[in-house]
């Protein structure tokens, strides 16, 4: 079943998984669900009497719905935030009596298939409020929604005048049994940026027309920002993972997955050769590469490729890094460990992708994007190994 190469100086997580590794997998992305769920807690913690949702669209972040929102369930959530009826689908199975809420809202059509789930459309147009107050059948039996409120994001959302529009259609309204107001902030990563100041201020000015039902701005970063933002609900999604996507204020979360892969091959390049596509790499030393079997189709971007002269994407080995050189290809990516100390790299030894010596938002950086989407990206070709978690639990625990 598994081979227990020596992984040398390597981390926790990947020394724990080690019996679930298959021999033939070439990659491994190890969560910890027991992590994921103490970061919710801790979040939720720190929030005090707000209400603490999940955000779970994406498949979870890429990490694995099926297995994390039961996890989020039993340590307490019992609200989940998708982006699309499918992912609400899914939701709704693994946790049957929570309150599910569809961040995208109503496609066009789509209005009696939410419904028939018991999913809640967050409504962003006048058009969506139509179509799913046209499934109620009397102001008696209004149906369950939320209502997005643009303040400065102007992406979803209803702007000021739609509220205004909306406020004023009592045979509408009548008809939308709203639960949530919600909104969403710009610049929560930047704490100190007047935008977020600013977005509070336009969502406190519009409350007074929208019904009094509860309220949310704040996602990750934005409960962050203190208690004035955290009304009676906020939605943290990529914090439970682990992330931290503000360098100044960091979340009372820790990193809950870790990602690897195999060496496939240990080789030397003299001088005067080149390495990897288009010959960007020309070593100038005799140089020892190890080929790490992780690409682009794994989730490892393009960008960090490293031509002459530029220092981009590493990986650690036996808790060392080892910079990428050349470029980063489907299935292959090519590291210098000549200068590793007291460590002979083998076929079939574990490279560390993200884990404790490399960040997500190290990678993030090194790409010249954030590490939402780096996490997002994690192919599926890579064996999942979920550690914890309630299927896990001791009996009795």
């Amino acid at each position: 079943m598994t081979q227990n190469h020596d992984i040398g100086a390597s981390s926790g997580l990947l020394a724990r998984a080690q019996t679930q590794i298959p021999a033939q997998a070439a990659g491994v992305i190890i969560v910890d669900l027991d992590q994921i769920a103490a970061n919710w807690q801790a979040l939720n913690d720190h929030v005090g009497a707000a209400n603490c949702a999940a955000v779970v669209k994406a498949d979870a972040y890429g990490l694995g719905a099926q297995r994390i929102i039961p996890a989020l369930s039993s340590a307490g959530a019992e609200t989940f935030f998708v982006a699309t009826l499918d992912e609400a689908r899914v939701a709704r199975s693994l946790a049957p009596n929570a309150t599910v809420y569809v961040l995208d809202g109503l496609m066009p059509g789509s209005a009696a298939a939410t419904k028939e789930i018991g999913a809640f459309p967050v409504i962003s147009t006048i058009a969506e409020a139509e179509e799913w107050a046209a499934l109620a059948p009397s102001r008696l039996e209004p149906v369950p929604c939320a209502l997005h409120v643009d303040t400065g994001l102007n992406r979803l959302g209803l702007s000021a005048p739609e509220i205004h529009k909306l406020a004023a259609n009592s045979h509408l309204l009548d008809r939308l049994d709203v639960k949530l107001v919600m909104s969403h902030l710009a610049c929560a990563d930047e704490p100190h940026n007047p935008k977020n100041a600013q977005q509070l201020s336009v969502f406190q000015i519009l409350l007074p027309l929208l019904p009094s039902v509860p309220l949310s701005i704040a996602a990750s970063d934005g409960l962050m920002l203190g208690p004035n933002f955290h009304f009676e609900m906020v939605r943290p999604g990529y914090a439970i993972y682990g992330g931290q996507a503000s360098p100044d204020r960091q979340s009372p979360v820790a990193p809950a997955l870790e990602v690897h892969a195999r060496v496939l091959q240990v080789r030397d390049v003299a001088p005067g050769q080149t390495i990897g596509y288009s010959a960007t790499f020309h070593p100038d030393r005799l140089t020892r590469l190890a080929v790490i079997a992780a690409g682009y189709a794994d989730g490892y971007l393009r960008h960090l490729s490293a031509a002459d002269g530029e220092t981009r994407g590493h990986v650690a080995i036996a808790g060392q890094l080892c910079p990428i050189v050349g470029r980063v290809s489907m299935d292959l990516i090519t590291v210098d460990i000549t200068d590793l100390e007291d460590v002979e790299v083998k076929r079939g030894q574990w490279a560390q992708i993200i884990g404790p010596h490399i960040t997500i938002e190290d990678i993030g950086r090194s790409s010249g994007t954030i590490g939402y989407e780096v996490l997002t990206r994690l192919s599926p070709r890579f064996t999942r190994v979920y550690l914890g978690g309630p299927e896990n639990a001791a009996p009795g625990a």
